[in-house]
């Protein structure tokens, strides 16, 4: 049985190989992949070359193990598939269980059952493929820490932005509102449960956004800032928009881009406070209670009451991944999730397989 795996070969240039399968332990499941979701920020970085050099792709992730951001690269981390065999040591029970991985964009692979995170009957493959990125929006608000009553903006409404609005939406917040440039995206994130979503354009914004915040003056200012953009500028448009002791959330990972920020300003006097937030790890002051597991069943959890399927705007086939990158890459104001599709999942394992 071959393996179908995509590689990110050069700048601006994927390329779909076949490469036989490693032979299995007994403790092993093969899984045949159904869809996968390509990340418009992390992957987007690869495809135009802009990792930073020598950076390791996720030691928390057993399939990148060792690995660094280099040409030629397997990646991605939002797989769903079907278990289509297993090894002599594993439950045949997992046999024809549909599971999330963070795996890479691939037809086939192997893993152990701790890899795999079963799937609900009732969540559509389409809903759960959004589970890596469901899980960095409650990482998100998990870092921000939203309170009864406060006033909130959002800074980028793409994917994770939109699922980090779907959360917040759900708190008693005094406000939610947003920036997001693209049309499309400021309608789906009212959807959602923003109150107000501005271009960041407008002529009268001070105005408006002092309204929303529910504050009288032109001065409006929140307490809590998401910067989820993946512009390292907007981090001087976070700091105009936080009050006097605010939060502001960074979020994006903006690989080798670089921005000068305005520190000598508000932000020296207002005590604004700048968090790190990256799904990788869990706020120490959160890990005496709070597991990845615990938080990733939260995830799968907000899957169930979200339905982000919603958000998915196109569909490749594994063979026209290409084109898939060049549609985000090119296109981004008509384009939030993509997936890659790898058509039906197989009645039997093959020949192929061995269980020694």
């Amino acid at each position: 049985m071959k393996n179908r795996c995509l590689y990110f070969e050069a700048p601006l240039k994927c390329n779909l190989r076949e490469e036989p399968l490693p032979a299995n332990g007994p403790d092993q499941l093969l899984v045949q992949t159904r869809c996968s979701a390509i990340s418009a920020g992390t992957e987007m970085l690869i495809f135009k070359d802009r990792m930073p050099s020598g950076v390791r792709v996720d030691e928390t992730l057993p399939s990148y193990t060792g690995q660094r951001f280099e040409y030629p690269l397997a990646y991605g981390y939002s797989s769903v598939g079907e278990v289509v065999a297993a090894g002599v040591q594993v439950d045949p029970d997992w046999i024809g269980q549909r599971v999330f991985a963070f795996r890479p964009h691939q037809s086939h692979y192997l893993a152990r059952a701790t890899e795999l995170v079963r799937l609900p009957p009732e969540l559509p493959d389409e809903d759960a493929v959004f589970l890596a990125a469901m899980e960095t929006a409650v990482n998100l608000v998990m870092d921000g820490r939203p309170l009864i009553g406060e006033q909130v903006m959002l800074l980028g409404q793409g994917v994770i932005g939109l699922l980090t609005t779907a959360l917040l939406a759900r708190f008693p917040l005094g406000a939610l509102v947003a920036l997001e440039r693209w049309p499309a995206r400021r309608r789906i994130a009212r959807e959602l449960g923003a109150g107000a979503v501005w271009a960041g354009d407008e002529a009268d914004l001070a105005r408006e956004a002092a309204a929303a915040l529910g504050q009288s003056d032109t001065h409006g200012r929140a307490d809590l800032v998401f910067e989820l953009s993946g512009q390292p500028s907007m981090l001087d448009t976070a700091i105009a928009w936080a009050g006097f002791g605010a939060r502001i959330v960074v979020g994006s990972w903006y690989g080798t881009q670089t921005a000068p920020v305005d520190l000598g300003g508000r932000f020296h006097r207002q005590r604004i406070r700048l968090i790190s937030s990256q799904v990788s790890t869990i706020d120490p002051t959160h890990s005496a209670r709070w597991s990845k597991r615990r938080r990733l069943d939260t995830a799968l959890a907000m899957l169930a009451r979200v339905r982000p399927s919603r958000l998915i705007t196109h569909r490749f086939g594994i063979d026209a991944a290409q084109q898939a990158f060049e549609q985000i890459a090119g296109r981004p104001q008509e384009t939030l999730q993509v997936l890659l599709t790898y058509g039906a999942a197989l009645d039997s394992p093959g020949s192929d397989w061995r269980q020694d």
